[in-house]
């Protein structure tokens, strides 16, 4: 994190920084193109978007027949190899094969997971870090944490497992035409002057195909933030939502962006498309409104300290914010504190800590017009839930025998907002007892919608989940700020509301 923050703050500063645009030249050698450093192309003020994952294996959706086919309709695509191919056409396919290498690889290493976020991976690994191992932080399919494989480690072993596999091929690409096949080593970049439709899709214009650490490979785009949250806003507070708090969104989402973009360096990019990054999706038609959210924040970015905070985000808070801790495994920051979400009256009628059911209960009950964001479908929410539902979610995350029966559920600990932080489930087996912890409870429980839940027992076999929001609750609530902007708050208020202490502030990018 450290290495971070120090080339972050090199272009980190004041609103009189210089921005210096010049004109993008794909032009260049296959030895500058096979460079790929992510920390110089979030100074230039470029992201690395990892489109689409693990093309080439068993689990590739994208890749029709084995094959990507990039299109435009009238200039020339431009393709350059790591191994000195160079090719231009309107059309060029790439397509994958399974080629046997001269000795069979051994892949050994010690696994930790799966986690429910990269925050709760992340500190799993700092904490190994911290004892010496070269932890890193990996997604093949689910959060995990890595470390070498080593024969003495009797004590990490019961708290993790051995992968050990042999390859004997390995996932190739070749260029292929009518008249030839050309085998290719990654990177392999791919761009031209105008859009490039992949396989159907319009995405943009410039992207990679790099080898991932799984053994297959990955199609990244590199876009420019402003174009990136392009295809972020509409699919994450929504078009349709007022013009502040459209801008509030694009602040925190560049913000968010930013200060996680060293969550895929094992594999080459900075940021996936799905719900484990922000939703993005190249936009089909430009939106006027949200263009004009983008333009009018263009660059600013929330700090504290003169350093991009951990913007997190999220659809409904239920009426509380959560604090960092009470949601992951890991550090408190500054400018999350639990608040009262609404008018200034709740503050007199509410305190922290909602430390019991009792006082939850009472905020759950309250008057949800005094809310901000109470319009959300999920502001509210109960969930009858069967034993045997419960013991489905147990044994499809391998946590109990398929013999074993869920007997009782047990809220030990809640954090300040009256989050549960700990939930106990008891089964018929002897000292056989699951704690759940933070995010795990939704990884785990998935039909809960967030950690703001009492717990009341119908029957000996059916469970009542009375609760509020949707998500994490840390952060922006994103109904909460369609509301707030909806009722005259401008975007600074909005940011200043769901992040203390945290300054609005101009970032000068330097531009290829």
């Amino acid at each position: 994190m450290k290495r971070k923050f120090a080339f972050l703050n090199l272009f980190l500063g004041c609103v009189s920084l210089l921005t210096i645009h010049t004109k993008f030249t794909p032009h260049l050698v296959a030895e500058d193109l096979i460079k790929i450093d992510l920390d110089l192309e979030i100074k230039k003020g470029y992201f690395l978007i990892g489109l689409k994952q693990y093309l080439g294996g068993d689990y590739d959706s994208f890749s029709m027949n084995q094959e990507i086919t990039f299109v435009t309709d009238k200039g020339l695509l431009n393709l350059y190899s790591s191994n000195g191919i160079k090719h231009k056409a309107k059309n060029i396919t790439i397509q994958w094969s399974d080629i046997p290498t001269k000795t069979p690889n051994t892949i050994q290493r010690i696994v930790f997971g799966p986690f429910a976020s990269f925050e709760s991976a992340q500190k799993q690994a700092e904490i190994l870090k911290e004892k010496g191992f070269d932890a890193t932080v990996a997604y093949p399919k689910n959060w995990e944490v890595w470390i070498p494989f080593e024969d003495d480690l009797p004590e990490l072993a019961l708290k993790s497992k051995i992968f050990r596999k042999t390859k004997d091929s390995q996932i190739t690409p070749s260029l292929k035409s009518d008249s030839f096949v050309k085998k290719l080593e990654g990177p392999i970049h791919i761009y031209a002057d105008e859009e490039i439709t992949i396989n159907d899709v319009q995405f943009g214009k410039n992207f990679y195909l790099i080898q991932d650490s799984y053994g297959t490979w990955t199609l990244i785009q590199k876009i420019k933030f402003d174009d990136y949250l392009a295809g972020v806003l509409p699919h994450e507070i929504g078009p349709s939502a007022p013009l502040e708090a459209l801008k509030a969104q694009a602040v925190i989402a560049r913000t968010w962006g930013i200060f996680n973009s060293d969550r895929f360096n094992m594999d080459s990019y900075h940021l996936c498309i799905s719900t484990q990054c922000q939703v993005y999706k190249p936009p089909k038609v430009k939106n006027k409104k949200v263009q004009k959210a983008i333009a009018a924040t263009s660059n600013f970015i929330l700090t504290y300290e003169n350093k991009p905070i951990n913007a997190f985000y999220h659809g409904s808070n239920g009426g509380i914010s959560a604090t960092a801790s009470e949601s992951w495994q890991m550090q408190d920051y500054p400018y999350f504190i639990s608040i009262i979400d609404g008018s200034k009256s709740l503050n007199k009628i509410f305190k922290f800590p909602i430390a019991d059911e009792s006082e939850l209960n009472h905020l759950l009950d309250f008057n949800t017009e005094e809310f901000y964001g109470s319009n959300h479908s999920r502001f509210r929410w109960n969930k009858k839930v069967s034993n045997l539902h419960i013991k489905e979610k147990l044994v499809e995350n391998k946590l109990i025998d398929i013999n074993d029966d869920v007997l009782d559920l047990n809220v030990i600990e809640r954090g300040i907002s009256g989050r549960v932080t700990k939930l106990e489930i008891h089964t018929n087996k002897v000292n056989k007892t699951i704690l759940l912890v933070k995010d795990d409870i939704r990884r785990i429980l998935s039909f809960i919608p967030s950690n703001l839940f009492t717990i009341n027992k119908l029957s000996d076999n059916l469970w009542l989940f009375k609760g509020g929001g949707f998500g994490h609750g840390v952060g922006l609530s994103q109904s909460g700020a369609i509301e707030m902007a909806e009722l005259g708050f401008s975007y600074e208020q909005i940011l200043n509301h769901y992040y203390r202490n945290a300054k609005l502030q101009k970032i000068g990018i330097f531009s290829q």
